[in-house]
């Protein structure tokens, strides 16, 4: 049975699921799968914001570009630095999460996920 993220409880949830993909009767009640998809999807919009902003600040600049900020004066903008610093939050997340997915899998003697 998969392993389920529930916040502030111990020990994680290992009841049925519902046909939603959502453990069933229990809305509190994430499975890490879920959560990862999640923030992957908002990884990937906010990183599209990041982008498109950069770009409306200075036309064609590439992804790689936006990562060194530093070397464009365009990007001393306080939305864009906004913008980048949510997508750095989300990223935290994501790392913190798959850090907990890992530690609970290494106690359970389980393969990881890689959190990069």
């Amino acid at each position: 049975m998969e392993e389920v993220w529930r916040p502030f409880s111990n020990p994680p949830y290992h009841g049925p699921m519902g046909s939603s993909g959502l453990p069933s009767g229990d809305v509190d009640t994430i499975t890490f799968d879920e959560l990862e998809k999640i923030l992957d999807e908002l990884e990937a919009l906010q990183n599209g914001k990041v982008f498109s902003l950069a770009r409306r600040l200075k036309p064609g600049l590439t992804l790689e570009d936006i990562r060194n900020p530093h070397d464009f004066p365009e990007l001393e903008d306080n939305d864009w630095h906004y913008e980048d610093g949510t997508l750095t939050g989300i990223q935290s997340v994501i790392v913190a999460i798959r850090r907990i997915r890992n530690e609970r899998q290494d106690r359970a003697g389980k393969t990881r996920t890689d959190a990069t």
